[in-house]
């Protein structure tokens, strides 16, 4: 494939960025909506209203986990209602974004992101190997009296051009996929779509904290794992929200998680979704490590009904909304001071 070739996949959702009834009636370079337009609480068509949670300053707060499955779509979308206009909802997922399934915003703004990367011009090239000895990542090597470029190893870092003494590199832009931005009711959305077969995430990832706006709390889905990816959306982050399930594969996953973000310095809790189908291994951990569980929520049928029509979990539950409102008080609080993690999380 094309590496400056978009090819994004085709999508089940609201709205597909493919389709040409949508894609040729988008404005470029528009930037950020400006403040969304008010819809009153009420039910689905203006369930998100002007927030009701109260929020004594403006955050980030990841929603993070260390595995695929666990939840964080349903806990970052429903928090996302609950704070309302107050809030902004950024889907770094960027691999398999699925938020907008749950929102349903209109798509207000779409930009390409792309990456420079090198391009030799072999007519100027003395083949002195300077760039394949800066390059940390091998996107550029010298093999005899030849220079081999790999686009798709080059982190976009410029060392090559700028320590070239023949000046005979320049940088040409590679597209790493899209971002596309707007509003779903009250809430600013944005997320991005990385290019199918592409490996270089974080870029991408970048991209769309670039858009978060500091009068609001910004509520960014992470990717599963604890790769790189992850690292690049929760740096930067005043809070950092683990869900988990109480499994085997959950603790062990969780583990890996805290280990990796234990070093960030940054405050974290615990949310424990499907709560009552496994042990209470998770929990026993949290209060051994010093990690605050700060929700549980127990299996629900009609829960996971709504989901997989692509319901809310308050929308579901309206219990939850209150719930979700202290749940979010406790990550003020918390957000102040850094989680004193024990050694028992390297462990």
């Amino acid at each position: 494939m094309n590496p400056g070739t978009l090819d994004l996949p085709s999508r089940r959702g609201p709205y597909n960025p493919l389709a040409k009834d949508n894609a040729g009636g988008i404005p470029q370079g528009m930037g950020l909506p400006g403040e969304p337009r008010g819809k009153p609480p009420g039910k689905w068509a203006g369930v998100f209203g002007n927030g009701r949670a109260g929020m004594r300053k403006r955050m980030i707060v990841s929603i993070a986990s260390g595995k695929g499955g666990t939840g964080k779509t349903t806990i970052a979308t429903s928090l996302a209602a609950v704070l309302g206009s107050r809030a902004m909802l950024l889907d770094c997922d960027v691999e398999e974004p699925n938020c907008h399934l749950f929102l349903k915003p209109e798509i207000t703004y779409r930009e390409e992101v792309t990456l420079p990367v090198p391009v030799v011009d072999t007519s100027a090239c003395t083949v002195c190997g300077r760039c394949g000895e800066v390059c940390q990542f091998s996107a550029i090597v010298v093999i005899g009296d030849q220079v081999l470029t790999f686009p798709e190893m080059c982190h976009g870092c410029g060392g090559c051009s700028l320590l070239c003494p023949e000046s005979a590199i320049r940088e040409d832009a590679r597209i790493l996929g899209i971002l596309e931005a707007g509003t779903a009711g009250d809430i600013e959305f944005v997320h991005g779509i990385v290019r199918i077969g592409e490996a270089m995430s974080p870029p991408l990832i970048k991209a769309v904290k670039k858009r978060i706006r500091p009068e609001k709390t910004a509520i960014l889905d992470c990717p599963p794992g604890a790769s790189c990816p992850v690292i690049t959306t929760v740096t930067g982050s005043d809070f950092i929200l683990m869900v988990t399930e109480p499994t085997p594969f959950g603790l062990h996953d969780l583990r890996i998680a805290i280990e990796a973000v234990t070093p960030l310095g940054i405050p974290l809790g615990v949310i424990l979704n499907r709560s009552d189908v496994g042990d209470d291994s998770v929990c026993r951990y949290c209060s051994d490590i010093g990690v605050p569980v700060l929700m549980e929520i127990p299996f629900d049928r009609g829960i996971a009904e709504g989901y997989s029509r692509g319901r809310l979990l308050v929308e579901c539950s309206s219990e939850y909304w209150q719930r979700f409102e202290e749940m979010f008080a406790r990550v003020e609080e918390l957000a102040g001071s850094p989680t004193e993690i024990t050694k028992e999380a390297a462990v």
